[in-house]
C-alpha cells in the first residue's frame, strides 16, 4: 500500500478497465442504502477511490464525497476528472486514515482490500472505517474470492488492450494503442499472488512508453473476513457475488459486503 502503487498503470487504468458499469453499481449501491437505511446517507466516503471512477458517479447522484487513496498517481488522475464538482481527495492510508468526523456509508470497491498482505491490517483498516461511520452506518466492499486466486489468477498470464483518444480536444481525434501484459504467482502456501504488469502505451508519434509495476495482493477466505468484521464492531447484513447481493455461488469471482457499524 505504497503511495508509489498504480504508478505504471494510473494513465491507462480506466481504459482497461472500461468495461466495468460504474454507473449501475453506484444504482445498485443506492438500492442498498435504500433497503437498509431508514434514510439515504448525504455524506459518502469512497476509500481506496483510485481514479476517482465509483467517487464521481456518487457524487453526480447528489452525494457529497470524500476520496482516500494511497496513490498519488491515481489521486492525480482522480482530481483531474472530478472536474468542478467539489469531491474532497485524500492521500492517506486506508489502515490508519483521519476525517473530521463521521460519514454515513463508506464504500470500498475492485478489491482494493485484497491489497493488505496481512490480518492485522485488514482488521485495522475495518477498526477504522468502523471509528469514522456514523451509529449504524453501512461498509460497502468486495474481495476477491479464493476461487479467483486459485483459478483465475494462479500461475496464468493476460494481456489486456484497449484503444484510447490521445487528445479529445483535437478536430479530428487520434486514437492510441494501449497493451498491458500480466504475469500473475500464485502461492497457496503464503496465499500471496504476486502481479508483474508491463504496459505499453504509444506516443503520437507512433513510438511506445513502457511502464512496469508489480504489486501483490492476499487471498482471504470468507471466515477471515466476516471474524475482522465482528471484531471491528460491524454486523453482517449481507454477502453476493454482485453488488445487488442476491447470490452467491461457489465459483464466485467476487464477494461483495454489506456491513453495518453497531456502536455502544
Amino acid at each position: 500500500m505504497e503511495g508509489s502503487a498504480y504508478t505504471a498503470i494510473s494513465r491507462v487504468y480506466d481504459k482497461l478497465n472500461a468495461e466495468i458499469d460504474y454507473a449501475s453499481w453506484a444504482d445498485q449501491l443506492e438500492a442498498t442504502f435504500d433497503h437498509f437505511l431508514p434514510a439515504r446517507p448525504t455524506l459518502l466516503l469512497d476509500l481506496a477511490c483510485g481514479t476517482g471512477s465509483m467517487t464521481i458517479e456518487l457524487s453526480k447522484k447528489g452525494y457529497d464525497m470524500i476520496g482516500i487513496d494511497a496513490s498519488t498517481d491515481m489521486l492525480s488522475v482522480a482530481y483531474e476528472r472530478r472536474g468542478e464538482r467539489s469531491i474532497l481527495l485524500l492521500q492517506q492510508d486506508m489502515r490508519s486514515f483521519e476525517l473530521y468526523g463521521t460519514v454515513g456509508a463508506v464504500t470500498c470497491c475492485l478489491d482494493s482490500l485484497n491489497y493488505l498482505l496481512e490480518y492485522e491490517d485488514l482488521k485495522k483498516c475495518f477498526s477504522t472505517v468502523h471509528n469514522y461511520l456514523d451509529p449504524d452506518g453501512l461498509f460497502l466492499f468486495d474481495m476477491n474470492t479464493p476461487y479467483q486466486f486459485e483459478h483465475v489468477y494462479g500461475c496464468n498470464a493476460y494481456v489486456l488492450e484497449d484503444e484510447l483518444v490521445w487528445d479529445e480536444g483535437r478536430e479530428n481525434e487520434e486514437r492510441t494503442a494501449v497493451y498491458c501484459g500480466w504475469q500473475n504467482t500464485y502461492h497457496p502456501e503464503s496465499k500471496i499472488c504476486d502481479f508483474d504488469l508491463s504496459v505499453f502505451e504509444e506516443l503520437p508519434d507512433g513510438t511506445y512508453r513502457r511502464s512496469d509495476e508489480h504489486q501483490r495482493e492476499r487471498c482471504y477466505t470468507m471466515e477471515e473476513i466476516t471474524s475482522a468484521l465482528e471484531s471491528a464492531g460491524f454486523s453482517l447484513l449481507g454477502v453476493g457475488e454482485d453488488p445487488s447481493l442476491s447470490s452467491l455461488g461457489e465459483d464466485a469471482r467476487r464477494w461483495h459486503f454489506c456491513a453495518r457499524a453497531i456502536k455502544n
